[in-house]
């Protein structure tokens, strides 16, 4: 399964994230590639691959995204043989892309692709939010609450939405809808095969 998280900067995503990525070992994080500088305590591959613009543009020349889109005037992508490896070794694949992404993915893998769009309570409360970082001046605020606004505009285009106005629901929620898709039939039709098959052949 190829879980795809996304929402407007500020709705919760990676807190929520982070949590499921913590009960669930068997969910491997997609760790995207990006051309932004990185923040105060952050890890290069481990919560991104930082890169510069001329080596990521080779990269997209090579075919080496499953998908890669500009977001608040920077490329992020996510590696296709990231995704093979983790899938080769039995592992599902979480991803925390924007609709961008998750359209893309979806293109290229089909229904092994879980759109899921975390929604926050109102735009107020994003602002609310944003400000409460304390890591953004007002006209990254005010560019953030306009793509904000155009991300919302593809809540249609997903699976599942998730309403972030209480962290605990909001959590039981998304953890919910990936406990629910293990078990959808195309999934779990492997194992019923072999229980069918251990039962031997009919007896009159």
């Amino acid at each position: 399964m190829l879980l795809v998280v996304s929402s407007p900067s500020g709705a919760g995503k990676t807190t929520l994230c982070r949590r499921l990525r913590g009960e669930f070992p068997n969910l491997a994080f997609s760790v995207s590639y990006t051309t932004r500088k990185p923040r105060s305590g952050e890890v290069d591959g481990k919560d991104y691959h930082f890169v510069d613009k001329d080596t990521f543009q080779e990269m997209i020349a090579r075919d080496e995204f499953a998908e890669y889109a500009m977001v608040h005037g920077n490329l992020y992508g996510t590696s296709v043989a990231a995704i093979e490896r983790a899938l080769s070794a039995g592992r599902d694949v979480l991803f925390d892309v924007d609709y961008q992404g998750g359209e893309m993915l979806r293109k290229r893998f089909g229904e092994e692709v879980v759109l899921v769009f975390i929604l926050p309570p109102s735009i107020a409360e994003l602002e609310r939010r944003l400000r409460a970082r304390g890591t953004d001046d007002e006209a990254t605020i005010a560019r953030r609450l306009r793509v904000a606004r155009e991300e919302l505009r593809h809540y249609h285009e997903y699976d599942y939405l998730v309403m972030n106005d209480d962290l605990e629901r909001a959590y039981d929620a998304l953890r919910a809808i990936y406990v629910a898709q293990l078990h959808v039939r195309s999934r779990m039709e492997p194992k019923a095969r072999r229980v069918l098959e251990s039962a031997g052949p009919e007896t009159p």
